[in-house]
């Protein structure tokens, strides 16, 4: 079964875009979306609404940099302070190009961080392009499963 991409995203209009690039790049998937830090962290932690949902982590989260209730600054630093989530590849994915932004998300553990482009063609091969990297072609740590791959038989 394939680990889900969580998208942490408050504006609608960049919400359904990133969604419509994400499928027309024909990932297999899930995409859960949620609309601030709060719902994020709740997601990941399983509590709140998320505590019944199945374990595991998602592939990748791509992380919207200004939120609501907990900015995503503050939704990375809980991620890579989690030995249990500290391996979730994080992409800040903002329209801030403020070099304090960049610096303390580097700081904090990102993975990558991507500025949104504003013309939509490549607002949509951008995103394209992140989700079939961290969902196909990255490589996970020693000792966790591609996801999607099975694990070798016989060890």
């Amino acid at each position: 079964m394939l680990k889900p991409i969580l998208l942490v995203e408050d504006n609608p209009k960049d919400l359904e875009l990133t969604l419509l690039a994400l499928a027309r790049s024909n990932l297999a998937n899930e995409v859960i979306a949620v609309r601030d830090g709060a719902e994020c962290l709740d997601y990941l932690l399983l509590r709140g609404a998320y505590a019944g949902r199945p374990k595991g982590n998602p592939a990748v989260v791509l992380l919207d940099l200004k939120l609501p209730k907990v900015d995503g600054l503050q939704v990375l630093e809980e991620i890579k302070k989690d030995p249990a989530l500290q391996g979730v590849p994080v992409v800040m994915l903002t329209t801030s190009r403020e070099e304090q932004d960049l610096l303390r998300s580097y700081k904090l553990g990102v993975n990558a961080y991507v500025v949104k482009p504003v013309a939509f063609k490549e607002f949509m091969h951008a995103i394209e392009e992140l989700g079939i990297f961290w969902a196909v072609l990255n490589e996970p740590p020693p000792g966790s499963l591609k996801p999607g791959r099975a694990a070798p038989a016989g060890g």
